[in-house]
């Protein structure tokens, strides 16, 4: 990465759709496909990227992702020549101001920034599943000299309204935005994932954190702002894997992608864009002598002696004899009991399905259980 990049990753959220996944860890420190955490994929990006100062920005439940993230050796990033932060909201002497909105995020530590003096400000979520690196993104920023660039994807028209929708022209320099449309006019949906030139986007910010009425936001507020003074925005076309997983019902769906080896994303492909992340230091995966595994990912430490079929199944699990899993995550430190039934069902991380126990059996409903299960 021959440009002055910095990249802020916006990872404080609660995801309180995805229920008791979340009650104790932020989104991003959630399991993912076995042996990730949803986290490992933008940081992984930016390493492949050659992105080598970064920023995390926590707030919900920070402590399992701030120790997890650690100094980001495991992305490649060991603080000689790079740079791997966790930051929450500090403490002042006007007391604990916490992060308003995904602008304010970035507002409150414009210091942070100043001190590294950055060309170009790359942000990103924390909380999506892709599998890319930032090069041609911001090569587009620089040599459209455009103040923003927000990298889109194409969506169903159904599902527009829950994106931020953007209208382009021939040259896809964006002529409109319109935040989660009732009536989008476009299918062109933002990823969250923005290129802006330093000097531009601090002088919005500070102007946005002394309006009143703002939501501090960049789809809501900062994005508009920039549009409604002429300022150039330009769009990047994403053709590649994308999900946001902030549902139990999209997160079993990435799961499954994964998995199956659906869409344009594969884990055990040749690439230059591999996904890092860290080692459980585990015992290997066991495969009992009656056990059945078909089109399923599973994680070292795991022992399986019953049958799973294109299912996930993290570190540390124990599915036992005549236990059947269909189209399941289990997350880590979970028992299956023997003879538990399961079917399109997320097992929250140290839960016990007790035997016997048949759990959605039948359905195409997503389910999300932990505790002790019994039915």
């Amino acid at each position: 990465m021959s440009h002055n990049v910095v990249a802020m990753v916006l990872a404080g959220g609660k995801g309180t759709r995805l229920g008791i996944l979340t009650k104790k860890m932020a989104k991003p420190a959630v399991s993912f496909a076995a042996k990730y955490r949803i986290i490992d994929f933008p940081l992984s990006n930016c390493a492949n990227s050659g992105i080598n100062t970064i920023a995390v920005l926590t707030q919900y439940e920070p402590t399992l992702l701030e120790s997890y993230i650690g100094n980001g050796e495991k992305w490649g990033f060991n603080g000689v020549h790079s740079l791997l932060q966790a930051i929450a909201p500090r403490q002042t002497d006007e007391g604990v101001t916490w992060y308003k909105g995904t602008a304010d995020a970035i507002t409150q530590n414009i210091d942070f920034l100043d001190g590294l003096s950055p060309d170009y400000v790359l942000i990103l979520s924390g909380d999506h599943i892709y599998n890319t690196t930032y090069n041609d993104m911001i090569g587009l920023h620089v040599s459209s000299k455009a103040d923003a660039t927000i990298s889109v994807i194409e969506v169903d028209i159904a599902e527009a309204s829950r994106f931020g929708i953007m209208a382009v022209d021939e040259e896809d320099r964006i002529t409109e935005f319109q935040e989660k449309p009732k009536h989008p006019k476009s299918n062109l949906a933002s990823m969250g994932v923005y290129v802006f030139t330093w000097k531009t986007l601090r002088k919005y910010l500070i102007a946005d954190k002394e309006l009143e009425h703002s939501g501090h936001d960049f789809g809501g507020d900062i994005i508009p702002a920039m549009l409604n003074d002429g300022l150039k925005l330009q769009a990047y076309r994403f053709e590649g894997y994308w999900r946001d997983v902030g549902t139990i019902q999209s997160l079993h769906e990435a799961n499954m992608d994964m998995a199956l080896n659906r869409h344009d994303i594969n884990l055990y492909k040749e690439s230059s864009a591999r996904i890092f992340t860290k080692d459980t230091y585990s015992l290997p995966q066991y495969l009992g002598k009656e056990a059945s595994v078909k089109s399923s990912l599973a994680n070292q430490g795991a022992i399986i002696l019953g049958k799973v079929n294109a299912s996930v199944i993290s570190h540390e699990v124990l599915i036992e004899e005549d236990a059947e899993l269909d189209r399941c995550v289990v997350m880590e430190n979970s028992i299956i009991k023997r003879g538990a039934k399961l079917s399109n069902v997320v097992v929250a991380p140290n839960s016990i399905v007790e035997e016997g126990a048949e759990v959605n059996l039948n359905s195409d409903t997503i389910v999300l259980v932990g505790g002790k299960v019994t039915k």
